[in-house]
């Protein structure tokens, strides 16, 4: 790996955008730190700091965004926006063949994406004046008082906040897209990537005044350290995880020339689903609890229904196993597979193309889901363990370790493709030379 940062900054190009990547972060990261006009930022990061205490689902929005939404920044909504439309496109894209038609063609695909960027800018106003309007009914109670966490409540602030919020969240949106088209990897991805890495430095800062406090033995530190490995280890694992499906492909004759068959592979993931079954359970299960913490009726259900309870962790459990399947089904169709095997004559030995194809898949897929989405449910439920019964002062594991894991294996991949391509372009180039002297 360390060799491969280091050719980075031997070719040019990559030089030039891993540079191009770096200084369109630092803006992003700058945009996460200027405060919105009209708010109490100090009162508001001490309530999300309560409200992460609770389990609320603003504390899960707040690490996909770097803490912006702690600091009340400009960039508060981030790129969420943007990801939500993309998913509501691909979940309706099942449903409307017409939409999963315009998926397949590079004209569809561009129409896809004007589409997501219209519905991200309607996500982003709405959510915007919802947040607005929520941030003006919340006060923070502490021993020096109430502190109000917008100053003067009101449509003018309302307004400003939207107008705001959503140019910030259009931002975020083509800082995204100028990663992906003049910098290194998913550009999306990254910004989240280096959104959940902003809390790490504060971990390893708690975790040695822990230390020093005597808070944390060191037995536990070391315990801890070990199975954090082992955790990196088995998530790097299973985000390569793959059965490998071989087919087989006859001759065929292309002119005058006849070439040979090809013996190839279908790669099924094992976490086929990635990141998403947590995000997607994780958000309906803290939701009764963010909706109990503001009525007092309900305020029992934020004391028992919570992580580390087992009511709380089954359902948690059923439901990333249930979303694993439900989004592999989406994301993954063994029919329109199978149909594009046969289009071109391939075929998987001992399986008659066709529907008999598609079955084989289907089936061999929903086998090595179920690990995959086993494995989902624990990493989301370890950390929650370690803090408990380790006394651990930082939240590891579940989505941000998933992203950070997943991100940065992508992002090494599409480096050393490019790489692979510069050195055989260059190998080219050398032969032409020789060829003409």
């Amino acid at each position: 790996m360390l060799g491969t940062f280091q050719n980075i900054f031997k070719v040019p190009d990559l030089k030039k955008k891993l540079l191009f990547t770096l200084f369109a972060v630092a803006v992003y990261r700058l945009g996460a730190h200027l405060p919105l006009p009209g708010i109490n930022a100090q009162a508001l990061g001490m309530l999300m700091q309560q409200l992460k205490q609770q389990g609320s689902i603003f504390g899960m929005y707040d690490i996909f965004v770097g803490g912006a939404l702690s600091r009340a920044a400009v960039l508060f909504l981030g790129v969420m926006p943007y990801i939500s439309a993309s998913i509501i496109f691909q979940l309706i894209g099942s449903v409307f063949p017409q939409l999963e038609k315009m998926q397949r063609d590079q004209a569809g695909r561009r129409k896809i994406t004007q589409y997501t960027r219209y519905l991200t800018v309607g996500l982003a106003a709405f959510q915007a004046i919802s947040i607005a309007i929520f941030l003006e009914s919340q006060k923070f109670t502490s021993g020096a008082g109430t502190l109000a966490i917008v100053y003067d409540p009101g449509w003018t602030f309302r307004i400003t906040a939207m107008l705001t919020l959503t140019a910030g969240a259009i931002f975020a949106m083509w800082i995204g897209e100028q990663i992906t088209e003049k910098g290194i990897g998913n550009g999306i991805s990254f910004i989240i990537f280096i959104g959940c890495l902003e809390e790490y430095p504060g971990y390893f800062m708690r975790t040695v005044q822990l230390v020093i406090t005597q808070g944390l033995s060191i037995v536990n530190l070391v315990l801890v350290i070990i199975i954090m490995i082992l955790i990196v280890a088995a998530v790097v694992t299973m985000t390569q995880a793959m059965r490998r499906i071989p087919v087989q492909y006859p001759k065929r004759i292309v002119g005058r020339r006849m070439y040979g068959g090809q013996s190839t592979f279908l790669p099924l993931r094992v976490n086929t689903a990635g990141v998403i079954p947590i995000i997607f359970a994780q958000s309906l299960v803290v939701f009764p609890g963010t909706v109990a913490a503001y009525v007092p009726a309900l305020k029992r259900i934020t004391e028992t229904f919570r992580p580390g309870f087992w009511g709380y962790d089954l359902l948690f459990f059923a439901l990333i196993v249930f979303f694993t399947y439900f989004y592999t089904s989406i994301v993954f169709n063994p029919a329109e597979m199978a149909d594009n095997m046969k289009r071109y004559g391939g075929f998987i030995p001992g399986i008659r193309p066709g529907a008999n194809t598609a079955n084989y898949i289907d089936e061999v897929l929903s086998r090595i889901t179920l690990p995959g989405a086993l494995f989902l449910a624990f990493i989301a439920l370890v950390p929650w363990y370690l803090i408990n019964f380790l006394n651990v002062p930082f939240y590891f594991g579940g989505t941000t370790l998933l992203i950070i894991v997943g991100v940065a294996l992508d992002t090494l991949q599409q480096v050393e493709s490019q790489l692979m391509m510069y050195h055989y372009e260059g190998f080219m180039k050398r032969g032409k030379i020789r060829g003409r002297r």
